[in-house]
């Protein structure tokens, strides 16, 4: 039988994999592949095809919304009326929020990213017999495993 199982690339991992070798499971019977980080950053602007759930427009809707009121409101007592005061305030809502959630997205999101510092993950195979599969799937839980399955 096959146990699956991922990690963060930390200590835990280390500990898992000599827990296992002190239970009885040979260094050619378990097998870790580290997982690359991605290394180019995401699309801000989605495409028909490939949507990550980001949305630089929901700002700018609700801004546009509430600056079109504010605008129409006050345009009564302007020269060019509520309707083109209304579009203005339509537009520079939008616009507003748009450029905050860009800010966001650009500076701010970006910066936590780099200071958490993601660490690669590493999934875990280990080839073991079905009477050890319990005690490799307790070691791997005991170790902070992100998630185990087993094959077999």
């Amino acid at each position: 039988m096959q146990i699956f199982s991922t990690f963060e690339h930390s200590i835990n991992l280390e500990l898992a994999i000599s827990s296992l070798e002190e239970n009885g499971i040979q260094k050619e019977h378990i097998f870790a592949v580290p997982l690359a980080n991605r290394k180019k950053e995401r699309n801000l602007f989605d495409s028909i095809h490939n949507a990550d759930g980001i949305s630089l427009v929901s700002t700018g809707a609700a801004l546009g919304t509430a600056f079109s009121v504010i605008g129409a409101s006050i345009g009564f007592k302007l020269q060019w009326g509520p309707i083109y005061w209304g579009l203005i305030g339509a537009i520079s809502g939008f616009l507003l929020g748009f450029l905050i959630d860009l800010f966001y997205y650009k500076i701010v999101r970006r910066s936590h990213r780099i200071l958490r510092g993601k660490r690669p993950e590493v999934i875990l195979i280990i080839e073991c017999d079905e009477a050890k599969g319990d005690t490799v799937e307790h070691i791997l839980w005991h170790h902070f495993a992100l998630g185990t399955a087993r094959i077999g």
